[in-house]
């Protein structure tokens, strides 16, 4: 027998470690080749690693959640002399010695897949947590989703047919005596997440601003864009309006749009407005990028938009594409509230939140009408932005917000 080692690969883009995120194989079980081998993550995405051999596992380099610098050992493969591999003889290990694989990983595998080979039910992230959090056994769920995959309207067929629950009285003595405690250790993209909020709140001093908005000709703006063109350019959202307000008013205001390397005490700003989008995936909060989001008319915007996020929630965004934003909209849709304070996106100097849209009595004219108002909620880097700088920013994106045309003259 022969232990092939395998080292972690270098996977380019000047990353110097990883993360390991998800074992897929286990000392003692047989692989093949091209066989997932283990998940790890960098700052930005998931990779996964393939065997190049055939053979058995001896040993692994690390545990879930261990840290590994490029080129340390990853896996150990004890490799029988029958068996061929895709390197060439010059190319083999010798007992011992670590070999770095540079070929690029195979497509993604993705997380639903790995989750139904373990657990045997087909089913999102999502769906799993719903039902975990409603107590109902997926196994239970009859899939009526593709390849009988478990969806979301099946769990609500199954709530609705299910027998009723017995009475609270007749449960006391059943929820007395529940003690369970569940430790989840923060790993994956979860933990990258933590330390980048956390980095942020620690080196930034934020200043909160929030205004409300009158987006009632707006949104008559928006409903008679899309009766017209809708067919033949797609749906236009409020995002692309918001977006188009905010290069506008960058263009008052470049000191908002930078980054401030506190390190060096350099302040860049930025004449190319490339607006982070904080996305919300079945992993965690992403914020894939629109580049040059001034050079982009409305459907445009709205189409790239759609397309930067879609990567996000799918995992398969690039590193250029999840990265170098110089400022962030961040926006909780339905569910935006009143108020909210928005973290923002270190080294950026600002990040725009978005909260819902309500209805509501205004005084206008002497007169109490009905006026759709939504409040911009707002964060800026104090040290080198001024409160006055900031308020003036948001005001002037209202003011381009509140008369619409003014958004389509240069």
């Amino acid at each position: 027998m022969e232990l092939h080692v395998i080292k972690m690969p270098d996977i380019g883009e000047g990353i110097a470690e990883v993360e390991l995120v998800q074992w897929h194989v286990q000392p003692g079980e047989s692989v093949i080749e091209d066989q997932l081998l283990v998940e790890v993550m960098t700052d930005k995405a998931t990779v996964e690693i393939p065997s190049p051999v055939v053979g058995t596992v001896h040993s692994l380099g690390g545990e879930v959640g261990d840290i590994l610098a490029v080129g340390s050992p990853l896996i150990s493969i004890e490799v029988g002399d029958g068996h061929e591999t895709n390197q060439a003889p010059s190319e083999r290990l010798e007992p011992a010695l670590a070999s770095d694989t540079h070929s690029p990983p195979p497509p993604p595998v993705s997380q639903d897949f790995v989750q139904e080979m373990a657990i045997g039910v087909k089913a999102s992230p999502a769906v799993r947590a719903r039902a975990e959090n409603l107590g109902i056994e997926l196994r239970l769920v009859p899939g009526n989703g593709p390849a009988g995959r478990v969806t979301h309207a099946d769990l609500d067929a199954y709530i609705v047919r299910r027998p009723p629950a017995p009475s609270p009285l007749a449960n006391t003595a059943r929820y007395a005596s529940i003690d369970n405690e569940k430790v989840l250790p923060v790993l994956g993209l979860r933990r990258k997440i933590a330390q980048k909020m956390q980095e942020a709140k620690r080196r930034i001093p934020h200043f909160a601003y929030v205004e409300e908005v009158d987006v009632t000709e707006l949104e008559s703006l928006r409903a008679a864009l899309n009766n017209k063109w809708s067919g033949s350019r797609g749906h236009l959202t409020l995002l692309p309006l918001l977006i188009r307000a905010l290069v506008l008013a960058l263009r008052a205001f470049p000191q908002i749009n930078a980054r401030f390397d506190d390190d060096a005490g350099v302040l860049t700003r930025f004449g190319a407005v490339h607006v982070g989008i904080a996305t919300q995936t079945e992993s965690g909060l992403m914020v894939p990028v629109l580049r040059h989001a001034e050079m982009h008319d409305l459907w445009s915007c709205a189409v790239e938009v759609a397309r930067v996020a879609e990567l996000a929630r799918s995992g398969k965004g690039r590193s250029d594409e999840l990265s170098g934003s110089t400022i962030t909209i961040t926006s909780l849709g339905a569910l935006g509230g009143i108020v909210t304070t928005p973290i923002i996106n270190y080294p950026e100097v600002a990040i725009v939140g978005i909260n819902r849209i309500v209805q509501r009595p205004v005084i206008l004219s002497g007169a109490v009408v009905a006026r759709k108002m939504m409040n911009l909620s707002s964060s800026f880097d104090h040290r080198v932005i001024d409160g006055m700088v900031a308020a003036e920013f948001v005001q002037c994106m209202r003011a381009y917000l509140e008369c619409p045309a003014t958004l389509f003259i240069e």
